[in-house]
């Protein structure tokens, strides 16, 4: 094993001091207390080891104070605390500004550091990490963090657990996940859709939730309520909004809130596929969605407060996060390109707008 430094200690800077009054020589004093001799000759030469002449006082007589320990230590322990390098990003910077408004819009650390980095890949200037955006996050008042930036998980306290397996029932002879075409676990054709519900205080209320697999594009919908009845309206209407070409297939859960799906594919040829009991991985990407749409749609509130207006401005929002799984692109750009069939491309001004 390699020897590892230790700064020294006031003690040894204390037993220097005498022995270089005593004359003793930086080789003498430094195999007394089994240091580096050069460790012995920075530490004079920083803290009035040597004449302003420049010859050392080692082994001589001093004809002035030189050596300080209690100096030497109060220096030691400032320069310690002093950075090395100034900050790179610090409040009133340009790079501060634009990363404090891309939180806003609802971006994580991540996104904001690599869609920075891709929009300035030859200006060092505005490259940040991510750890570099979170230390500069929660340096900052805990009070202050909290009213300002809204980062998405926080750890709430535990709420009791369900019972029972599932509240809403389940069917049976369901189209299975098992017979969906390969094509729409590769995800490499859009026109494919994870669905679910989240429900808001005491199951009263629930919002739809639905996204493409190829681009991750969200839909929310609003719901009177979570009957088959009026699933089936809510998720007709957003479908209907759309190109056949971009709903070929939908994959939910056993709900009972499902129980019309027959009327579902016949009125929009979209086909749907029904996921395994406790599998929630098998609709993954929309697993993660609703994590994410807690931020806004928070466990416990009253969901039908929200307007259709409010969940579109909701799922834009997530639609223009850049996500890494997509090369940084957003939802938003994939899948308009698709929608129209030409490149499609926002500016970080769009996503402040956004915000």
């Amino acid at each position: 094993m390699g020897h590892h430094y230790t700064h020294l200690s006031p003690e040894e800077r204390g037993a220097i001091m005498a022995w270089v009054r005593q004359g003793l020589s930086a080789r003498q004093i430094a195999r007394e207390l089994q240091r580096a001799q050069s460790t012995i000759t920075r530490e004079l030469r920083r803290n009035g080891g040597r004449p302003r002449n420049g010859r050392p006082l080692i082994g001589r007589p001093r004809k002035r104070p030189g050596y300080e320990a209690a100096t030497a230590q109060a220096r030691a322990l400032e320069l310690r605390q002093r950075p090395r390098r100034r900050r790179k990003l610090r409040a009133g910077t340009a790079l501060w500004l634009r990363v404090v408004a891309l939180l806003r819009a609802g971006w994580s650390p991540q996104q904001a550091s690599l869609k920075l980095h891709r929009l300035h890949p030859d200006d060092p200037a505005w490259h940040v990490s991510h750890e570099t955006i979170y230390t500069a996050l929660y340096a900052m008042p805990r009070g202050e963090l909290r009213r300002q930036f809204l980062l998405r998980h926080k750890h709430a306290a535990r709420r009791p657990q369900r019972r029972t397996p599932d509240g809403r029932g389940r069917m049976s002879d369901l189209p299975s996940i098992h017979d969906r075409p390969p094509e729409v676990e590769e995800r490499l054709i859009p026109g494919h859709w994870e669905g679910d519900l989240i429900k808001g205080a005491r199951n009263q209320s629930s919002v739809g939730v639905l996204v493409c697999r190829q681009s991750l594009f969200v839909m929310l919908v609003r719901l009177p309520d979570a009957t088959a009845q009026g699933v089936l309206e809510g998720f007709t209407q957003a479908f209907a909004r759309l190109p056949p070409r971009l709903r070929k297939t939908l994959t939910y859960d056993q709900g009972k809130e499902m129980a019309l799906h027959r009327q579902l594919s016949k009125g929009l040829g979209l086909k749907v596929y029904f996921a395994d009991p406790h599998s929630p991985w098998q609709r993954g990407r929309c697993e993660n969605i609703n994590g994410l749409l807690r931020q806004y749609l928070p466990k416990g509130s009253d969901l039908s407060v929200h307007s259709q207006q409010d969940l579109d401005r909701i799922a834009w929002r997530l639609n223009m996060r850049p996500r890494v799984s997509m090369d940084v692109r957003m939802p938003a750009e994939v899948f308009l390109e698709k929608l129209y069939g030409r490149p499609v491309n926002f500016s970080i001004e769009d996503v402040i707008a956004v915000g």
